[in-house]
């Protein structure tokens, strides 16, 4: 069938489909067989063209994309093995049918685009239709917290390892960092200098690595480097973190280390080569915030797995890098920007849908997202607020209350949760969607984990209001310093996701910054999709998001920001210790690994 016949096929349906409500589709002798669900051009903002549409059951839907982008239609609802009752991607330009919409129960089915979470909408089965079931999260395995490391010199060694991460059938076989996924938390004190010697241990076909401290101020050559610097098979590399800034204590901070090898970002970290690692403030008057085993670390991210556990391989088959017009770009149907990594199953320090049991006192949760793509939009479900305390790079000026948390890749909020009065209950950690066009509205919608919630007990801790924040860079230039533009570059035969145009050269210098300086960097996002900007070396305050002061809890410290497309965030930060060469990128790995980073060097 040719596109303009389709497209009026598609038009035919429409009118008997869309705006009209189950009840009213039943009076019709005749039942709606097939539905159509329409994406039009630019459908990542505009979102589904038809986001409701009705079918009787034993129907079929079709999706026709008329957009330059993949897109999937995808269950919000999960089946009893845990993935979403249908999902399938249908590529730029062409047509797919949903499956198993003839074996549905009558009702109202929330679906979704993964690769870009705002798209939502809905299929109504009415009459009658099939035996399927929403299923509801079950929690069936105790969270587990990595054991903490805290000496002045640490050993990890990267291998293989078989792992726990879901509850039932064989343990699955991940890339490690000391045998256990998320590797082992370090925990050291600011300004007390720490090495961590990395060996590479992984079967020789991985290839060399590279680990980077997200958030952490050190040397170049201590950085993670992309390309130099690296962990041959069979080799180690010593990485130094004085911990301090200025030559002062680095402020306490919520950090993480990761993999960070050029063009194997994504799926070193899909493979599991991710930790945490917390820098603590010495004891501070007045400021008693929960210790101990009511400071919990938490670790957030996805992966898809294979009916016998193992990690599926989302990067077989491509995409290809080829050389453009002078830049590297990539080809095929997992180019950009057709290239998200989005599991089906959420985990929580490495395993699916965990509990933990609290007692009904205030928590300390150190939230992360190390997803490669996904972002989480943080709720409780009985709509108890978290008081926000701090950034992954340090405490805020004042804290904030706040019924939903948004974080994005790499992005990082420390909350307290106050239990009191919910003895005997389980709340559950969510990720909700918000309305259209407020924030968090193109997070994923998943159960998370589960608090189960017992009896009170003694809290020497207390709600603070005011905390001691870290100093942040004043006076602030007037004049911006340099402007930093993310957007899609190349054409139908090759693609790449860019900064000012081009894609990552290691060898190419995209700014030079003098050591002790200020400067006032620029982001603009002019692509159809949002990014997350992560800056290496310095710890950055927000000046403006969109011409207006940030946000309160975007008014500490930083080192990865949201940008959506349109948006313009501007950030100033001093120069200090280290001259060399740092990254600039988007924190979704599959972006990075395509292209979107920079290199900055600091020179005296």
């Amino acid at each position: 069938m040719g596109l303009v016949a389709l497209v009026a096929c598609v038009g035919a349906l429409l009118v008997y489909d869309v705006g009209r409500a189950p009840e009213a589709t039943q009076a019709f002798a005749e039942p709606v067989r097939n539905a159509t669900i329409v994406i039009e051009e630019g459908g990542a903002r505009k979102g589904f063209s038809t986001p409701e549409v009705t079918v009787s059951g034993g129907g079929v839907v079709t999706v026709v994309n008329l957009d330059s982008m993949d897109h999937t239609v995808t269950s919000v609802a999960n089946g009893p093995d845990g993935l979403p009752v249908f999902d399938v991607r249908i590529a730029a330009g062409t047509t797919a049918t949903v499956p198993g919409i003839d074996a549905l129960a009558p009702g109202e089915w929330a679906f979704y685009c993964k690769f870009h979470p705002s798209m939502r909408g809905d299929i109504n089965v009415v009459g009658g239709g099939g035996g399927v079931e929403p299923e509801r999260p079950t929690f069936e395995q105790p969270l587990v917290v990595p054991r903490t490391e805290t000496g002045a010199h640490i050993r990890l060694v990267m291998k293989r390892a078989l792992v726990r991460t879901r509850p039932d059938g064989p343990r699955t076989s991940m890339w490690t960092y000391d045998g256990t996924y998320p590797g082992p938390t370090i925990r050291r004190r600011g300004g007390r200098g720490t090495e961590v010697t990395v060996v590479n241990r992984l079967p020789k076909g991985a290839g060399a690595m590279s680990t980077h401290l997200h958030g952490d101020h050190h040397a170049s050559a201590d950085d993670g480097q992309p390309t130099t610097y690296l962990i041959e098979p069979g080799s180690s590399r010593a990485y130094d973190y004085p911990l301090t800034v200025a030559g002062r204590p680095e402020p306490g901070s919520f950090f993480w280390y990761h993999d960070h090898r050029m063009d194997r970002t994504a799926r070193n970290n899909w493979r599991g080569l991710q930790g945490m690692f917390i820098v603590t403030d010495p004891p501070l008057p007045g400021l008693r915030l929960p210790t101990g085993a009511r400071d919990v670390p938490l670790m957030v991210s996805e992966r898809s797995f294979t009916a016998d556990n193992q990690l599926t391989d989302p990067f077989a088959g491509g995409p290809e890098m080829v050389g453009h017009h002078g830049q590297m770009a990539w080809t095929g149907p997992k180019a950009p920007p057709d290239d998200a990594t989005v599991g089906d199953t959420v985990l929580v320090n490495g395993r699916e849908a965990p509990y933990l049991q609290v007692s009904a006192t205030r928590y300390r949760l150190r939230l992360l997202n190390s997803s490669p793509f996904s972002s989480y939009n943080f709720t409780l479900s009985d709509g108890r607020p978290f008081l926000q305390i701090g950034t992954g790079s340090g405490l805020l000026p004042k804290a904030v209350v706040r019924t939903g948390v948004l974080l994005g890749p790499a992005q990082r909020a420390d909350v307290i949760v106050d239990f009191s009065g919910a003895t005997g209950r389980n709340l559950v950690l969510e990720s909700v969607p918000a309305e259209p066009g407020y924030t968090g509205d193109n997070a994923r919608q998943a159960s998370v984990m589960e608090f189960r919630v017992g009896a009170s007990a003694p809290d020497p801790s207390r709600l603070p209001s005011r905390l001691p924040s870290p100093k942040l860079v004043s006076p602030v230039p007037s004049k911006v310093s340099k402007t930093w533009t993310f957007g899609l570059a190349g054409d139908d035969h090759a693609s790449f996701w860019s900064i000012n145009g081009k894609a990552f050269d290691p060898d190419r210098v995209d700014h030079r910054s003098r050591l002790g300086t200020v400067e006032r960097w620029r982001f603009r996002n002019t692509s159809q999709v949002t990014h997350y900007v992560h800056i290496h070396n310095e710890q950055w305050r927000t000046v403006l998001r969109d011409g207006k002061r940030p946000p309160p809890w975007e008014r500490g410290l930083e080192d990865t920001w949201r940008l959506d497309p349109g948006e313009v965030v501007e950030v100033a930060g001093r120069f200090t210790d280290y001259t060399g060469a740092f990254m600039i990128h988007c924190h979704m790995l599959d972006h990075e690994d395509h292209g979107m980073m920079a290199r900055f060097d600091v020179v005296r």
